[in-house]
């Protein structure tokens, strides 16, 4: 094990890979200079034929990595950030969805798009919004949301070798985060495979990315009032591990529901109905959300905080959903 930041993680996971496979490469605006350092120093060592500069079009670059991943190679394009994924919708949409299922399954796209969100950074509106719920509504792209270094790594491995196309969305704030990474060539994590990060017997919150840690905070400022809270990370949305989030609302009856995007059409309502179609009878209650309010992230730093969830606001809703 050795600790190491986010973007750390995911810069071994992108070396080990060109390594192993000389068929993956890595194109964007921004990936020799890397302005997060996730692509720090490839350039140098694989070369301008697998390390690409691409202008500053969003449609261009998923369309080149649409097209090679339709010839044989692996390509790793990155979109700064998740709301210019809107400049290329068609390619990855209208293509890359849905290539597979119009030649009979006899296609392979195995295609990565990284892209980064979150606010924090004061970064303001164009930069900063999840968009996730927008691509787990389209069948044929899988959407993984890491939360540690170590998933970071193990989710970016496992979708840089799978054969189907993979979003790989990114926090920017937690790319200093540090944490244990197994410093394993194999370290894989399997998709549809959600982790417990806290046991509890009161309240299941499950919680996306950077409010996996919020989550936590808050749980632990429950267990101080009697209440035991049980903290789940998705980890993957498409696929998505139901069977351990339901078997959670089983033991504890209670769920509030966190995440950064918009509350309306987030990914969250989903869940909700997931779980009332599937447990509604072990139900104490009505299931709680906390999202953003449905604004824009705002440049101001005081309202670019008030416009996420924060550990007030996730306790807050633990009391409600026990009381």
């Amino acid at each position: 094990m050795a600790t190491i930041s986010t973007s750390k993680a995911l810069n071994t996971a992108l070396r080990e890979e060109m390594l192993r496979d000389d068929r993956v490469f890595v194109l964007g605006e921004d990936v020799k200079d890397s302005a997060y350092a996730v692509t720090e120093g490839l350039y140098d060592q694989f070369g301008r034929e697998r390390v690409i500069g691409t202008p500053i079009s969003e449609a261009a670059i998923a369309g080149a990595a649409v097209g090679a991943a339709a010839v044989g190679a692996r390509p790793v394009a990155e979109i700064m950030y998740m709301t210019f994924l809107t400049i290329a919708m068609d390619q990855l949409v209208n293509q890359a969805a849905k290539m597979k299922y119009m030649f009979g399954g006899k296609a392979r796209l195995p295609l990565v798009i990284r892209t980064m969100a979150g606010a924090g950074r004061g970064n303001a509106a164009q930069h900063s919004a999840y968009l996730e719920s927008w691509f787990c509504h389209v069948p044929g792209i899988k959407v993984v949301l890491p939360s540690t270094p170590a998933d970071a790594k193990g989710l970016l491995k496992t979708a840089i070798r799978d054969d189907n196309p993979v979003l790989v969305v990114e926090n920017k704030v937690q790319y200093a985060e540090t944490g244990e990474v197994p410093d394993d060539e194999d370290y894989t994590i399997p998709f549809g495979q959600a982790a417990v990060r806290r046991e509890g017997s009161d309240v299941t919150v499950v919680a996306l990315q950077r409010c996996v840690g919020m989550a936590l905070e808050a749980a632990e400022a429950a267990a101080a009032e009697g209440i035991e809270v049980e903290v789940i990370d998705p980890r993957t949305l498409v696929p998505l591990d139901l069977e351990t989030i339901l078997q959670s609302v089983q033991k504890t009856h209670n769920v509030v529901i966190v995440h950064e995007a918009a509350e309306r059409c987030g990914f969250g309502a989903e869940l909700v109905a997931q779980v009332q179609e599937n447990v509604f009878d072990y139900l104490d209650g009505p299931v709680l959300r906390v999202a953003n309010p449905n604004v824009h992230i705002p440049f101001s730093a005081n309202l670019e905080a008030a416009s996420i969830p924060s550990p007030d606001q996730i306790l807050e809703a633990i009391y409600r959903t026990v009381s």
